[in-house]
């Protein structure tokens, strides 16, 4: 069995104008000053030029160094933003286009180009870094259609994840080629938001091997899913963790739907680690008994705390629920040393 890696964290949510928060180095240190072993690194121009991170060698050498030189291993590279705009319905043309290069705003296609052609890259640069692992989101067409009213046309979302597998087959390819595993965050306001998607999605893509999935339990209980029993079906293609927290508490009045209020005010909401419902006992000692390979990864949101609290509370919280795997049985003291013809004998054979 393999013991799990961490603490780490993702810092997409504290990337800001004024330091520590302000560039590659600066976060770095901040994070392993936290006590964090590893970063999750999104593939935004003010921590990494992915353009040279996929042309050049001495760039990633030169790039990993700083984060070795403050303490901390680059987990994954994310491409939330940029997998999210692989596919968008027109619903959300505007609201999402802030997302892209302001050269192909207002552009769909030309935005879904520049988004793919963005995985590709990270595909290249995730190999150089040596990196086995990446993490996304699939970007959505059906998303708007999710409640079956008014009726659903025939065929609808069949023509959906169609397109969705067209759009990320390629992708899924140079993934392939470049030895790194594609791991999408199920998420609602994505395609691919519970198991049934995925499989869904998996069946397009013809259970592509680089399709795989990155397990945040808080999604599931804001959907009211089995998120233990989750890991049970799909630990084969678990291969990233992010550590977030959730509560869900129906009033009379809302439930999963939220009555479009904002965060602090839904009967679903996002929690700082340890603040919420999750049981993540039951998670990591799932994780460690179906030999999860990678890491734990704190993802902070939180409708009320501070985010350096979060963060600072986080790396310790990982810390005391990762489990130090054991070498070997605890019942080996009891051996009887029977050897084959013996056993043989036990059986009465």
């Amino acid at each position: 069995m393999k013991t799990i890696k961490g603490p780490a964290i993702f810092l997409a949510q504290f990337i800001g104008e004024d330091p520590p928060f302000d560039n590659f180095a600066h976060l770095a240190d901040w994070a392993a000053g936290l006590g964090f072993k590893g970063i999750q690194v999104p593939v935004a121009p003010q921590l990494i030029d992915i353009e040279q991170a996929a042309a050049s060698q001495t760039y990633c050498d030169e790039w990993l160094g700083v984060a070795a030189d403050a303490g901390v291993t680059v987990t994954e590279l994310a491409t939330h933003l940029q997998g999210q705009l692989v596919a968008v319905h027109p619903a959300y043309d505007l609201l999402f286009d802030g997302f892209a290069a302001p050269q192909v705003r207002g552009n769909p296609q030309a935005r879904t180009e520049w988004a793919i052609a963005q995985l590709k890259l990270a595909a290249k640069a995730s190999q150089r870094l040596g990196l086995n692992t990446h993490v996304t989101f699939s970007g959505a067409l059906a998303w708007p259609y999710i409640y079956p009213w008014p009726q659903r046309p025939a065929g609808l979302v069949e023509a959906a994840f169609d397109e969705l597998a067209r759009r990320w087959k390629p992708i899924l390819d140079a993934f392939d080629e470049a030895g790194v595993d594609v791991c999408y965050e199920l998420h609602p306001g994505e395609d691919l938001h519970d198991g049934v998607t995925f499989e869904r999605f998996l069946a397009t893509v013809n259970d592509h091997p680089r399709a795989n999935i990155l397990f945040d339990p808080s999604h599931y209980v804001l959907q009211q899913l089995d998120y233990l029993a989750f890991i049970d079906i799909y630990h084969p293609r678990i291969k990233a963790f992010h550590v977030k927290d959730a509560e869900f508490r129906p009033t009379g009045r809302q439930g999963v739907y939220g009555g479009y209020s904002g965060w602090v005010d839904r009967a679903g909401r996002f929690r700082s680690l340890g603040d919420g419902q999750v049981d993540f006992g039951a998670i990591f000692s799932k994780m460690a008994q179906y030999d999860y390979p990678g890491w734990a990864v704190l993802e902070w949101e939180c409708a009320l705390k501070h985010p350096q609290d979060g963060a600072r509370e986080g790396a310790e919280f990982i810390k005391r629920h990762i489990i130090r795997v054991a070498d070997h049985a605890f019942d080996d003291f009891a051996e009887s040393g029977v050897d084959s013809a013996q056993l043989r004998r036990v059986l009465g054979l």
